[in-house]
């Protein structure tokens, strides 16, 4: 009984962490909606600086949990400048801690709070965050033959327009690659075969709609394309095959030691505009990453297996990153919820936040 005590103990790591994240999401709110109303007689570019550092504040303190807390060791290859830029970030798609590898990136070069998202049109649902991530420049997209090319060109020439700042998160697999669902993986393979591409055995057949609309729409604002490469580490079975990267509840129960990234920063004269040369061109950034993870998972000298070739950085982040975020938007959360007054606001917060929400994106791309 003692040991299923501890072992439950155990897996409940990630209660703590996923309290506190979710728990600060309605002050979060209402400090941004608090700045959206202030800001409404201001220019654009007021609201839109103090929008960029709430958003650093809030995911800071997400970056304590996962990097922090957890202990894991970031392994950096290859060429992450250390200056902010304008780019598009491309990156494999494996399990919802990508999300977070892209903040890991944009934290260290001091551009957390220019992380803006391609995301699937399905999660603009999601309680507060869906949102929210809207109004800081995500663009919800949909799959296949409902992608609307010319709703995500609209909203990404605003935020040219209006000179935001630009990190711009896109897999462009659309979804995960998971070895348990073989289905998928066979499908795409069959499809790459179908076009003549190259058929691919750590990642999916790339989609090339929303890099190209991204690319070619904002082509004259950005700095470059960070082509980016992650693996977990742990994440292979005793008998050599790939397993299930990890959750964000296992990442959060440390149960991922290591996570390799690896970047190759392309300047944009050497991507070719034309969508149907792009196509070819992406379907070849993924034949590297391709090489780059069998390397990884299936080397036959076990000495070269868990790493990326060549030189790699233990890059580890300062708690002065992180945690004054974590004890900023707890304090306060923990003062609301002190009063009665502050609680009925808390739990009203979630409930019309969420409403007014879920309205506002069912009628606004």
């Amino acid at each position: 009984m003692l040991l299923s005590l501890v072992l439950h103990t155990y897996s409940m790591r990630y209660v703590l962490p996923a309290a506190v994240m979710m728990g600060t999401a309605p002050t979060y709110v209402l400090a941004w909606g608090a700045w959206r109303l202030l800001s409404a007689v201001l220019p654009a570019r007021f609201y839109r600086e103090v929008d960029d550092r709430l958003y650093t504040i809030y995911q800071s303190m997400v970056l304590f949990f996962f990097e922090n807390y957890t202990g894991v060791q970031v392994i950096i290859y290859g060429d992450l400048p250390k200056n902010k830029e304008n780019v598009i970030y491309l990156s494999n798609h494996q399990c919802t801690v990508d999300w977070i590898i892209a903040d890991m990136l944009a934290i260290r070069q001091n551009a957390l709070g220019h992380v803006r998202y391609v995301l699937k049109d399905g999660l603009k649902w999601l309680p507060l965050y869906g949102w929210y991530f809207s109004q800081h420049g995500g663009v919800y997209v949909k799959r296949s033959a409902k992608f609307n090319e010319k709703e995500m060109r609209e909203k990404l020439q605003a935020q040219v327009k209006a000179e935001t700042p630009m990190y711009l998160v896109i897999f462009p697999e659309g979804t995960r690659y998971n070895p348990e669902i073989p289905k998928v993986i066979a499908d795409s393979q069959s499809f790459a075969e179908k076009e003549g591409l190259a058929i691919l055995k750590h990642v999916l057949t790339p989609r090339v709609k929303a890099t190209h609309v991204a690319i070619d729409t904002m082509k004259d604002y950005l700095d470059a394309v960070y082509d980016v490469t992650v693996a977990y580490e742990g994440t292979v079975d005793h008998k050599g095959q790939r397993k299930l990267a990890p959750s964000m509840t296992e990442f959060l129960c440390k149960e991922c030691p290591r996570v390799h990234v690896f970047i190759d920063r392309i300047e944009l004269k050497d991507i070719p505009e034309e969508q149907m040369y792009m196509r070819r061109w992406l379907h070849e950034r993924f034949e590297i990453k391709d090489k780059l993870l069998i390397e990884f998972y299936d080397a036959k000298d076990s000495k070269r297996r868990n790493k990326f070739p060549g030189k790699s950085v233990h890059s580890k982040l300062s708690l002065k990153k992180t945690l004054p975020s974590l004890l900023f938007l707890g304090g306060l959360t923990a003062s609301m919820l002190l009063t009665e007054s502050g609680r009925k606001l808390y739990v009203k917060t979630w409930i019309y936040g969420t409403l007014i929400g879920c309205l506002w994106v069912s009628v606004k791309p």
